[in-house]
């Protein structure tokens, strides 16, 4: 599978304990999208990019357990492993959780914090997701604004042209 690949949209939409929503409220405005390298070893834009304002509250995303809550590369982080090995990376993030608490997607998580290079908003959120296959050893990032599809995408099966012109 491709790092563009989309979430299953039966996933957001599984009920109301496994949906996900907008890690900063009110809506965020998008300020820069999702945009993954060729190869997993090129540079690229592996998450996207939330206005918001130095001090805001971060919530996560969906359900889930805290894996991780420090700095990385001296910037504030936190990880939470979801359903179906889903990872949502929130940056900069000054957390309030600990590793191992289990969190809804209502849970505060920690505050916005400024310095995400390339934002042109006064604090912009770096919100990242990737699916980890442990049987695989491997990784793949994805789109996160997947995460919050309410509704499942179906398509209609097209019916050949009939003769007659119906």
């Amino acid at each position: 599978m491709s790092a563009t690949a989309l979430i299953s949209p039966g996933f957001a939409a599984a009920g109301p304990d496994t949906r996900f929503d907008w890690p900063l409220r009110p809506h965020p405005v998008v300020g820069r999208p999702f945009d993954p390298p060729e190869q997993d070893w090129l540079p690229g834009h592996r998450g996207v990019d939330l206005a918001g304002t130095r001090g805001q509250a971060v919530y996560a995303a969906g359900p889930g357990t805290v894996v991780f809550a420090g700095k990385v590369a001296g910037k504030p982080v936190v990880a939470i492993l979801h359903a179906g090995g889903l990872r949502t990376t929130y940056e900069p993030v000054e957390g309030e959780v600990r590793v191992g608490r289990r969190v809804t997607r209502d849970t505060r998580i920690g505050e916005l914090a400024a310095g995400h290079g390339g934002c042109a908003a006064p604090a912009c959120l770096h919100w990242g997701l990737r699916r980890e296959s442990t049987a695989h050893a491997s990784r793949e990032y994805l789109d996160p604004l997947g995460l919050l599809r309410r509704t499942p995408i179906r398509l209609k099966p097209v019916e050949p042209d009939r003769p007659g012109g119906n």
